[in-house]
């Protein structure tokens, strides 16, 4: 169990809420873990086996407290509210500004990305020594951090990110060992054509579809975004939050399983129709690692708490709800300091 602000993340399985006079109740294995007060409660989310008494679902109901249920690996499943939920307002919030004044939160997004790919290089050059490749492209990434600052319409923010992108994967191949046998001549997808891009967009597709059943699960719509555009099947605004973890979590977890050697080429296999996927065994040992990465817990930058890295999505969509909401100023996209 885990509070943060005004929202409760069950993760343990077997844990059982139920209602007490007008107070929350969290048991696990028969014994009283926590009892809170409803009204210090605006969301609960349920990860996995986690029981609700239909007592509590209709309290949380009467006293609009968001109830949503995702599987232990994060998909979101659903949710009750009760009528006057307010959701209506903040999904209005939400498309009027998607329309009208995108550019600071696509601003603070792509600067966020930008840094974290930054610190990617700047990691291997620490631990590696001087690469000149490497160096130029983080003098690149510095130089388009600065344009971002003077950037006031959504094209020159997306042409930004596009510039930043190109020239991060230009030098990736530096990051990847020799000796693992992976080789990467820059970024492809739809398909994706060699075993690093086929991993990097797996992972990618996965934590996408974490950070949609958060959004969903705070009551925004996952396919509004502010920088990706409009387009039907495409979750826009799940798509523009995964934009802060690609490096910092998705990244660096390809490269460790490459170059740790946990991930061989063999672990591919390459489809008449060009595309190169993941064998079923590579895959599970995938999940494996990102399930053994959620669980590890750092400290938020802008909330300043212990949290565990799986529950990151789930934050910044509360995060971005209270932005909305007129609760936040600007938008906290997350980035490691």
């Amino acid at each position: 169990m885990r509070k943060l602000q005004n929202t409760l993340y069950i993760t343990t399985q077997g844990t059982y809420l139920h209602k007490e006079r007008e107070t929350l109740v969290v048991e696990q294995e028969r014994k009283k873990v926590a009892q809170l007060p409803v009204h210090s409660i605006g969301h609960i989310f349920c990860f996995g086996n986690v029981l609700v008494s239909p007592f509590l679902m209709g309290f949380c109901g009467e006293n609009n407290v968001n109830l949503a249920f995702f599987t232990e690996q994060g998909r979101y499943l659903g949710r009750l509210q009760g009528r006057q939920s307010g959701n209506i307002l903040l999904r209005r919030a939400q498309y009027r500004l998607s329309e009208t004044n995108p550019v600071p939160i696509a601003r603070h997004i792509i600067a966020a990305k930008i840094q974290a790919s930054k610190r990617v290089l700047q990691r291997y050059l620490r631990n590696y020594g001087e690469n000149s490749a490497v160096q130029a492209a983080v003098v690149g990434l510095n130089s388009g951090l600065q344009q971002l600052k003077h950037a006031q319409d959504l094209e020159r923010v997306r042409g930004i990110e596009g510039e930043a992108a190109a020239r991060y994967f230009s030098v990736f191949q530096h990051l990847i060992a020799e000796k693992s046998g992976f080789a990467f001549d820059g970024r492809n997808r739809r398909p994706p054509r060699d075993g690093v891009n086929a991993l990097l967009s797996f992972l990618y597709s996965i934590l996408g579809r974490d950070i949609s059943g958060a959004l969903q699960g705070v009551g925004l719509d996952p396919q509004a975004g502010f920088l990706h555009a409009d387009r039907p099947g495409r979750d826009s605004l799940a798509q523009d939050i995964l934009e802060e973890f690609r490096a910092w979590w998705a990244d660096r977890l390809a490269l460790s399983l490459i170059n740790r050697g946990q991930i061989k080429p063999q672990d591919f296999v390459s489809e008449s129709s060009g595309a190169v996927t993941l064998k079923a065994e590579a895959r599970k040992l995938l999940f494996q690692s990102l399930q053994a990465k959620k669980q590890e817990k750092i400290v938020h930058p802008f909330l300043q708490e212990e949290v565990e890295i799986g529950l990151l999505p789930y934050i910044q969509a509360m995060l971005l709800a209270r932005h909305l909401r007129g609760d936040l100023a600007e938008y906290p996209p997350f980035l490691m300091r």
